[in-house]
């Protein structure tokens, strides 16, 4: 059954703005010389990287807490694997708000101290996200902390979707957009904001191959559980969860397309991040880059205008960058298996 308007609509992404300005950043949306003569047509790099917390995810846990703050709410409790609980943090501590983040043991060492430095209490168990999202939501139910999910959540959704707006008043005329695709959050509020500007705008999300729930779940026609594993894209781990109540039915009836890269490509994304267009990026951020340079976008799509590409995060370990960019990522690596999927 589709998401409803009255369940979620282009006025909440608004009010999400107001919510959060000030907060979070607006942030450049720069055209990349290099993608644009590859593809034949302009390519921007929509920069989630300078937010404060170095990714997307503080537009949505901003957005939540301070709708629950406005309500009382002094406690509260997510599961993450790495950017949101940053976020979570984040926010808790601009509002006075106290935040527990759960984290399976997948999550990198440098996204655990950086939830850590912010404030919040950390607590690592299991080998999933879904794990950790079973402890967080323990804690809801038995100690009284309000659960924030990091992607299933309409707040969070509207959060995330004001890039969608941003995108739009910079780009008039921008044909596709493509989404970094793990639980839905990010996509379903890019899409939900680009299709009421322009139905003909096109939706591309990308992920790893290694354990897509998303994609493996819009391939059954319901939510399914999938392994979580090692990945370049560990933002992108993490089911969905069985009783998803939104981001699944919105990314189906928006996506229009969706792409699977495998490691070797994704490495290939944060080397041509790093030295053709002088940034630090994550895995998960790469994906759009590395989609465009494996020419997995349909080419159809292309041609249609002007591309965005949404670089989502530059919280990768230093030491794990370095190792990519001297193209040591070996050990990441998986035999060549990107496609498209309809």
């Amino acid at each position: 059954m589709s998401v409803q308007p009255s369940d979620l609509s282009l006025a909440d992404i608004y009010r999400a703005r107001s919510r959060i300005e000030g907060r979070v950043c607006r942030t450049p949306l720069v055209e990349s010389p290099g993608l644009s003569a590859l593809a034949g047509t302009p390519v921007y790099l929509k920069l989630e990287t300078v937010q404060p917390t170095g990714s997307f995810k503080v537009r949505g846990a901003t957005n939540a807490l301070a709708r629950l703050a406005q309500q009382g709410c002094r406690r509260v409790v997510t599961a993450s694997t790495g950017n949101h609980g940053r976020a979570v943090a984040h926010a808790a501590r601009a509002l006075g708000i106290e935040a527990t983040v759960c984290l399976s043991r997948l999550v990198p060492a440098n996204k655990v101290e950086a939830v850590r430095a912010l404030g919040a209490q950390v607590r690592i168990g299991g080998k999933s996200q879904d794990e950790a999202e079973h402890e967080a939501l323990r804690l809801a139910r038995e100690e009284g902390f309000a659960y924030v999910s990091p992607f299933d959540d309409p707040h969070v959704i509207a959060g995330q979707g004001t890039i969608g707006l941003e995108i739009v008043e910079a780009v008039p005329d921008v044909a596709n957009i493509v989404v970094p695709l793990s639980g839905g959050g990010l996509f379903a509020g890019i899409a939900l904001a680009a299709k009421s500007a322009n139905r003909a705008i096109g939706l591309t999300g990308v992920t790893m191959a290694r354990g897509a729930a998303m994609h493996a779940s819009l391939a059954a026609g319901h939510p399914v559980l999938v392994e979580e594993l090692d990945t370049l894209a560990d933002s992108l781990g993490g089911g969905i969860g069985l009783e998803n109540r939104y981001t699944y039915a919105l990314t189906r009836d928006l996506i229009d397309e969706t792409v699977l890269l495998d490691e070797t490509s994704i490495a290939r994304g944060i080397v041509h991040a790093y030295r053709q267009e002088r940034l630090v990026v994550e895995g998960a951020a790469a994906v759009g880059i590395a989609a465009l340079l494996d020419r997995a976008l349909a080419a159809a799509r292309i041609e249609r205008g002007p591309l965005v590409l949404v670089v989502t995060g530059a919280n990768i370990d230093i030491d794990l960058h370095r190792r990519i960019v001297d193209g040591d990522a070996r050990q990441f690596t998986t035999p060549p298996d990107s496609h498209t999927a309809p």
